[in-house]
């Protein structure tokens, strides 16, 4: 029997699970309906489905019409991928009429709608996990195996450095993730991947969090600091835009175009907002400092306006040392080919054993987006998942530990004080 699934934000994210869904997991999935604040976009979304996809249309329905699509769908699960601010009013609703949910991350944005997660979780019985993508790609699946086999020893301390470039990480600042209130910042929509990949790594939770950042780049402030003079609002159509690199022109791609230029005439959200404008909230440069349960130390940093995109991380440990480095490809949010998201250019893992020389370790390579995770991820998902022995599906018990590390930072941001995560939320 397939299990029937709904989709509740049809934005940019959507496209990933279902076109999935209906394209290699037909024989186990079904997508029975899409729900949206945006008519256009759902008209623009079936148009896909039937002609990209070779798929039939589905039923639609309004976001204030959620609880009458699950009463009349009957779906076994959904999917969230909407704002991340309205992730918990989903999930709650989904579980609390009898469905199973799979969210996009961030799992929420703070801890109050965590804890009202958690609670929901706990009053329904129902099973949400969260999408880490990340965790599948094998490079990082790599880490996770070397240091569960004991190659560098107890591991004491992690250095994490991801850099996002002036396309990708620019992209954050044209869009709803601007408002820090959508998505809680950086630190809680970007960095809840490699928070997740450091508990994932190293197998334990996050104790203690101290943070510092700021919108240093970015901004109309900052752009006047450098001595600009020319300011727009939006890009597409605007003269000052065509000389700015950092824009964005919805109506040079037919995907963008449809998916929102067409629609914003319904609910006036735009795409393509200048990222040196006013009305920016979130930071750009950030540094986090975490120590775990299991009494090791992160220093991590987060930088969005990078001459390349990708990460280093240093891993040390009582028998030696990882370094990783990866460089990935370029990309804007669903303005191309959806393996160009977190595509590979170059990766490389070196050991340094403590009393002897140092070598690479072999990585397989995999296929498709962020570094070949995605495939994987979703095969988890729609598929029967195979015995894994990393553990890589996440429950929401990992989503909510990725998210409050991040969440701990803004806090953290706010008051100028180390903030303990256990705190936070009551599991």
């Amino acid at each position: 029997m397939k299990t029937r699934y709904a989709i509740v934000g049809t934005g940019g994210r959507a496209e990933f699970f279902y076109g999935s869904m209906v394209k290699d997991f037909r024989d186990t999935s079904e997508l029975v309906a899409i729900c949206d604040i945006n008519q256009t976009r759902m008209n623009f979304t079936n148009d896909l489905l039937a002609n990209k996809y070779e798929y039939h249309a589905v039923p639609t329905y309004k976001a204030d019409q959620f609880e009458e699509m699950i009463r009349n769908e009957k779906p076994d699960a959904i999917i969230v991928t909407t704002v991340d601010r309205t992730h918990h009013t989903y999930i709650i609703k989904a579980m609390e009429l009898g469905c199973d949910v799979i969210s996009e991350k961030p799992m929420t944005v703070d801890e109050e709608k965590c804890q009202e997660i958690l609670d929901a979780i706990k009053r329904t019985g129902r099973q949400l996990r969260v999408t880490f993508n990340y965790r599948y790609a094998p490079h990082n699946t790599k880490i996770r195996e070397l240091i569960m086999d004991g190659t560098i020893g107890d591991v004491h301390s992690v250095h994490f450095e991801w850099l996002l470039n002036t396309e990708h990480g620019a992209d954050y600042f044209r869009r709803w993730h601007r408002d820090k209130r959508n998505g809680g910042g950086l630190l809680v929509h970007k960095s809840t991947h490699h928070f997740d990949l450091v508990n994932f790594w190293l197998g334990t939770q996050p104790e203690t969090v101290f943070a510092m950042g700021d919108l240093m780049f970015y901004g109309k402030a900052n752009a006047e600091k450098r001595g600009e003079t020319k300011f727009y609002q939006r890009a597409t159509g605007n003269a000052y835009a065509k000389e700015d690199p950092f824009a964005l022109q919805l109506d040079k791609n037919e995907h963008l175009k449809g998916l929102y230029l067409d629609a914003e005439h319904e609910d006036g959200y735009q795409r393509d907002q200048s990222v040196f404008g006013d009305g920016i909230s979130i930071e750009d440069t950030m540094g986090v400092m975490v120590r775990y349960k299991n009494k090791a130390i992160l220093t991590y940093s987060l930088n969005a306006y990078l001459p390349w995109e990708g990460f280093n991380v240093n891993i040390n440990g009582s028998k030696g040392r990882i370094e990783m480095k990866v460089v990935e490809k370029s990309y804007v949010n669903s303005g191309g080919d959806k393996a160009d998201e977190g595509a590979l250019k170059a990766k490389t893992i070196t050991v340094f054993p403590m009393f002897a020389a140092p070598y690479e370790v072999e990585i397989e390579e995999g296929v498709g987006g962020h570094g070949g995770g995605d495939p994987v991820l979703l095969k988890d998902i729609f598929d029967k998942p195979s015995d894994d022995r990393f553990n890589r599906a996440a429950s929401h018990v990992d989503g909510a530990m990725s998210i409050l590390t991040g969440i701990a930072g803004n806090i953290s941001l706010r008051t100028g004080q180390p903030v303990a995560v256990d705190k936070l939320v009551k599991f």
